[in-house]
């Protein structure tokens, strides 16, 4: 690795003689000089999160405008928004889809004989084309959240800081940057500390959190700090009322979340086979018309149902906590089940987040209303619904409890959140032994060795034939 830029070498030598060293111990400095490209990386990430949250929030608004002034205009606009995400990821193949399989694979990737693979997945260049296709695919109506690619992008950020430390400044591992990374962006999207903390725990590393802890923790505290200065201490669905259910109602919540695992796993397992079925098509003009026909679809999807059938699904969930005086209509889940697998499978980049959080919503409330439970008890079942469908989808459990009880700040309704959460997990368990995420980790893994991989020469001697067996 080169030499980081002289100014930047500078003010890290400036700071470390002038402000560190005179005032602490040399372990107690050691770890500090460790933590400051963290913290500066910190920094940028609930800074990315801020401008990406505004883009992503203003596209939303624009592709709702134009369905509902003009709905015949979804037959054109989101193929058309569908192929032109999908090119945009042709210039760096890593930034389709979520975002979080890509950090898992660097973070595989990120020991001292293979880290420069992890350049394939977590560029600075991928994280642009990111956060570009992410966005175009949401203005022509694409059923995707950005939680997925703020964490691929915040890795980016992470691990560009820490290539630029000057040689001689004490490191901490390329794993744990990553790692720190995913943590402080998942912290920063939904304005979930404790959520980003658990998450590493949880999905992204099998490191003992001895190692990193702290890395962790002050990332997390910076990013998520930063992100609130901008937009508040904001609760990313408010404060629904919850009741403490009992009798009948704790049968229900038990359906509930076994019915939300099994409907997340399969989610999960059909986005695995429409993405093996997606490699069949081996020519360009092959997979330009399966991108246009994806679009097509959710555009005649979109035309007919509106604007509940596009994009995060975080308005429908605000109306269901917290309006909920209508009936939905029976085929919004089966919408946005099909809106969700068309706009990941079409090879353009978002998340499954956000979506799989409003797709678990619908569907909870629909079975609530199916067993005549009273309209007081069933924000409680939502938000369990929630945690279910999340797990089915991505397999951590905890997370998902945490980042929806810090959603709402309704602690009364952790335990049932977390026990729905490992109800779930265990329904989810019989469709598929592994994640999503792990299953797209390991193609990832493969397909970042294989871009490093040496094409064998078309020159080379053909192997020796097989000596006869000796009599």
């Amino acid at each position: 690795m080169p030499d980081a830029p002289s100014h930047y070498t500078q003010a890290l030598a400036w700071l470390d003689q002038q402000v560190i060293r005179p005032f602490y111990t040399a372990r107690v400095r050691r770890l500090i000089l460790q933590s400051v490209p963290f913290w500066v990386a910190s920094l940028l990430t609930g800074l990315m999160a801020v401008g990406y949250e505004k883009v992503f929030g203003w596209a939303e608004r624009v592709s709702f405008t134009w369905l509902g002034r003009a709905p015949w205009l979804a037959f054109g606009l989101t193929p058309l928004a569908f192929g032109l995400s999908w090119w945009l990821v042709r210039l760096a193949p890593a930034a389709r889809g979520s975002g979080i399989p890509q950090v898992m694979a660097g973070i595989e990737l990120s020991t001292p004989a293979r880290h420069r693979h992890t350049d394939y997945l977590l560029s600075l260049r991928v994280a642009v084309v990111k956060v570009l296709s992410s966005v175009v695919l949401l203005l022509g109506g694409g059923v995707i959240g950005r939680e997925g690619p703020t964490i691929q992008v915040s890795a980016a950020i992470f691990r560009a800081i820490n290539r630029l430390q000057p040689a001689g400044w004490p490191q901490l591992s390329r794993q744990i940057a990553l790692v720190t990374g995913g943590a402080a962006g998942l912290a920063a999207a939904f304005n979930t500390p404790l959520g980003g903390i658990v998450f590493v725990v949880e999905e992204l590393t099998q490191i003992h959190l001895s190692q990193f802890r702290m890395a962790v923790f002050t990332a997390v505290i910076i990013a998520g700090l930063t992100a609130q200065e901008f937009l508040g201490p904001y609760l990313y669905l408010g404060y629904p009322k919850i009741t403490s259910p009992g009798g009948w109602v704790l049968v229900v919540l038990a359906a509930v979340a076994g019915v939300c695992g099994l409907a997340g796993a399969l989610f999960a397992k059909s986005l695995l086979l429409l993405n093996a079925y997606r490699k069949r098509f081996t020519t360009l003009a092959a997979q330009a018309g399966w991108v246009l026909g994806c679009g097509l679809a959710l555009g005649t999807l979109a035309y007919f149902v509106g604007a509940e059938g596009v994009g995060t699904g975080k308005p429908i969930i605000n109306r269901l906590l917290f309006q909920n005086n209508g009936l939905t209509p029976w085929y919004l889940f089966p919408v946005r089940f099909a809106g969700m697998a068309l706009s990941y499978s079409s090879g353009g980049a978002g998340g499954v987040f956000a979506t799989s959080l409003s797709a678990g919503a619908i569907l909870g409330d629909g079975i609530a209303r199916l067993a005549g439970v009273a309209v007081a008890d069933r924000n409680i079942l939502i938000l369990v619904s929630m945690v279910s469908f999340l797990t089915g989808v991505v397999r951590s459990p905890f997370t998902a409890a945490i980042l929806v009880l810090e959603m709402t700040d309704r602690h009364g309704a952790i335990f049932q959140l977390l026990l729905s959460g490992l109800l779930a997990q265990g329904v989810a368990a019989l469709v598929d032994k592994h994640s999503l995420y792990e299953h797209l980790k390991a193609g990832f893994v493969r397909e970042t060795m294989d871009q490093r991989r040496p094409p064998a020469s078309a020159e080379a001697p053909p192997a020796p034939a097989e000596a006869p067996p000796t009599p």
